[in-house]
């Protein structure tokens, strides 16, 4: 069955390269319009531009509630009502436990996780009003397994998680779904330019032999935002290539 989501309006934060941007060009091609959202003006403009699809760009920093709030708004007044809510932007900040600094520790769970509880609350009360609505955090593995030097993206990732859960048994008899997904390894700029030796590592821990690409995870946020997963909520779907099972 071919996912439509013809009338649908989604918002995407960390949408103008990377994961961010292929779930935005997946929800586009079923047939959403996408509001892409980027720290420069200029950059989500040119990803919406050539999504296309009446795709347009937005300005944001996730880790200023304000920012988060203003752009909700702002996405609303021009498209009318967000139907579909994708938390996929956040950074790191990685350090051994002992060298990260609180300025490290707040960055990272501002940005992470308080920017995606503000998102869902700034757009939970129109989704209630209609009773409808798909909110996806983009969560990580490491929020389930933990992490050597990322103390502070890890919990802010299981944080993540824990939100997503307590979320979806407020908003579910309002028909509004909430789910997180958690990638392993995928491939990135980072990744690119490692070397053939550390690339075959990192494929030897998983099952498939391979790291995913964002289209893995791009298809699976497109599932969860179409009719097809109408009855799922409160789930974390690990896409991971088997690594963490």
């Amino acid at each position: 069955m071919k996912i439509d989501l013809v009338g649908k309006n989604a918002l995407v934060t960390g949408s103008t390269r990377g994961i961010g941007r292929a779930i935005a060009e997946s929800l586009a091609a079923a047939g959403a319009r996408v509001a892409v959202v980027g720290r420069d003006q200029a950059r989500a403009a040119d990803a919406a531009a050539a999504i296309g699809n009446e795709a347009r760009g937005f300005a944001a920093d996730v880790g200023d509630p304000a920012s988060v709030v203003a752009l909700v708004e702002a996405v609303e007044k021009e498209f009318g009502q967000i139907d579909i809510l994708v938390n996929n932007a956040g950074l790191t900040r990685d350090n051994i436990l002992f060298r990260i600094k609180d300025d490290d520790w707040d960055a990272v769970l501002d940005a992470n996780l308080r920017g995606a509880f503000v998102a869902i609350r700034a757009v939970a009360r129109g989704m209630i009003k209609r009773r409808s609505g798909r909110i996806i955090n983009i969560a990580s593995v490491v929020g389930i397994t933990g992490n050597k030097g990322q103390a502070n993206y890890a919990a802010s990732k299981a944080g993540l998680i824990g939100l997503t859960k307590s979320v979806a048994k407020e908003l579910g008899s309002r028909n509004v779904l909430v789910n997180a997904v958690a990638p392993g390894f995928i491939e990135t700029d980072m990744t690119a330019a490692m070397t053939s030796e550390a690339r075959a590592g990192l494929a030897g821990q998983i099952p498939l032999e391979r790291l995913g690409t964002p289209q893995d995870i791009a298809g699976v946020v497109t599932f969860l935002a179409s009719d097809l997963a109408g009855y799922i909520t409160g789930q974390t779907l690990v896409v991971d290539g088997g690594m963490v099972m």
